[in-house]
């Protein structure tokens, strides 16, 4: 697997859609150019040809920065595009059914990755064989409507100190507080306001990708 170290970049697209192609290519342009370990593409009201559509179009930037691209939510269009990684979340399709579907399309090398909330989501999805886990939110969050409990920092510690597989912190976290998060063990973070609000989201992206550097 591709090692998922540092900034792990997120180009939501929730709000904003995704009809605006050369809009999204202009964001993704600038997340991987602060050399992330994964993009993410979220988009969590699309449809899955909206989705599909924007993910292709991402893909070639992708492949030229060396970056793998990973489809949020959608286990189908992650097959269907070809993309690196698939990151599900609670009420997305069940982890088993995923590896099932991967190991069906022939596509062991697609990274697997599963949103967890708490101790119990995490250890199941880690013992279930995700590639990775997201883990959080760690500080209070306003990417999501209904966000989950607050998890705090020395939950990520004694989650990452708990798994042997890569654990992206996520959730509120702050330019400021990434330090903290990587001294905890987190393996990557995804800081998606702290990135995308920046007046240079790439300067920022940098400075996440810093602080695991030293850890």
């Amino acid at each position: 697997m591709h090692a998922l170290r540092g900034f792990y970049a997120i180009l939501d697209a929730t709000s904003s859609g995704l009809d605006d192609v050369v809009a999204l290519e202009r964001q993704a342009a600038a997340l991987l150019a602060a050399r992330p370990c994964a993009l993410q593409l979220r988009a969590k009201q699309a449809g899955a040809r909206a989705f599909a559509a924007a993910a292709r179009a991402l893909q070639p930037f992708c492949r030229a920065a060396g970056v793998p691209l990973c489809v949020n939510d959608r286990m189908d269009v992650a097959l269907a595009v070809g993309a690196d990684i698939v990151h599900l979340g609670q009420d997305d399709l069940p982890l088993a059914d995923a590896l099932r579907l991967r190991a069906e399309a022939g596509r062991p090398d697609l990274v697997v990755g599963f949103s967890t909330h708490n101790p119990v989501q995490a250890a199941a999805a880690a013992a279930a064989g995700a590639d990775y886990i997201g883990f959080g939110p760690v500080f209070a969050t306003a990417s999501k409507l209904n966000p989950d409990p607050v998890v705090g920092l020395v939950q990520l510690a004694e989650i990452c100190a708990a798994v042997t597989i890569p654990v992206v912190a996520i959730g509120g976290i702050s330019l400021t507080a990434v330090p903290a998060v990587a001294q905890a063990g987190a393996s990557a973070a995804a800081c998606i306001a702290a990135v995308s609000s920046a007046s240079d989201p790439t300067a920022a992206g940098l400075r996440v990708a810093a602080a695991f550097a030293v850890h």
